[in-house]
């Protein structure tokens, strides 16, 4: 241990150190608290929602509109549930934030010369989505594992699934199935059929492009096999029933 003293005692006595220690101590602490405080507190926006707003103001079009609105887990249809666990991530109701099985894949297809692929999780969108910025930086990467831990430490996995229903985007500037099925479907999340939810979850990869209210041959495509996986899994009684 005695090695080691000088470079604790630089630790501690440098200024820049010590103003570094407190910079990361009180990281820590904000972002536990805001984690905790979130498993019961509606967010009222997201980081992701904020940059969208943002980069529309310095873009100067000035049509860029957020629509979002909270519903509770208990008024949303048991289909966008598990319409959004069959298409994104199946493993949900197991893994602890991170599907190993899917990074490997991934990187095995990338080894090959394929295109390299997302493997994150429903936590690891909501991590990305709810604290974080765009990119795929080494930092960004790194900040968006310690969220998902965090996340997964102290939320249920029926939070973690509230929230994300909440916050995906399913639309250009569409924020949560709330939104997204009064908009789309002219109807509350309740009412959503198995064939809306599974419309919802098939524009996820890209709502920008993809349109729920104006389905091409892909995205109907896409849907019926987000369907095939529904009953697959078990139907909405699967995430039920792993809780």
């Amino acid at each position: 241990m005695t090695a080691f003293r000088p470079l604790v005692f630089w630790i501690n006595t440098i200024p820049e150190m010590v103003i570094l220690k407190k910079f990361i101590l009180l990281t820590l602490v904000a972002t536990i608290v805001s984690v905790v405080l979130l498993r019961w507190v509606p967010p009222l926006t997201s980081a992701f929602m904020i940059q969208k707003n943002i980069a529309s103001i310095l873009s100067g079009s000035g049509k860029y509109k957020t629509r979002y609105k909270w519903i509770p887990l208990n008024k949303i249809s048991g289909y966008a549930a598990i319409a959004v666990i069959a298409s994104e991530d199946q493993m949900f109701p197991e893994h602890f934030g991170f599907d190993i099985g899917s990074i490997s894949d991934a990187m095995e297809k990338h080894s090959r010369g394929k295109r390299l692929r997302g493997a994150s999780t429903i936590s690891q969108q909501v991590a990305k989505n709810l604290f974080l910025w765009p990119g795929r930086s080494l930092i960004r990467k790194g900040f968006e594992a310690y969220f998902t831990v965090l996340i997964e430490i102290i939320w249920p996995k029926k939070r973690i699934i509230e929230v994300y229903l909440n916050i995906a985007e399913f639309g250009n500037g569409i924020f949560g199935v709330g939104a997204a099925s009064e908009i789309f479907f002219k109807k509350p999340p309740s009412k959503l059929s198995i064939s809306d939810a599974a419309l919802l979850a098939a524009v996820l990869p890209n709502p920008k492009l993809l349109h729920a209210n104006r389905p091409t041959r892909y995205l109907n495509a896409r849907k019926n096999w987000i369907i095939g996986q529904i009953f697959q899994l078990g139907g909405p009684d699967y995430f039920k029933t792993k809780q």
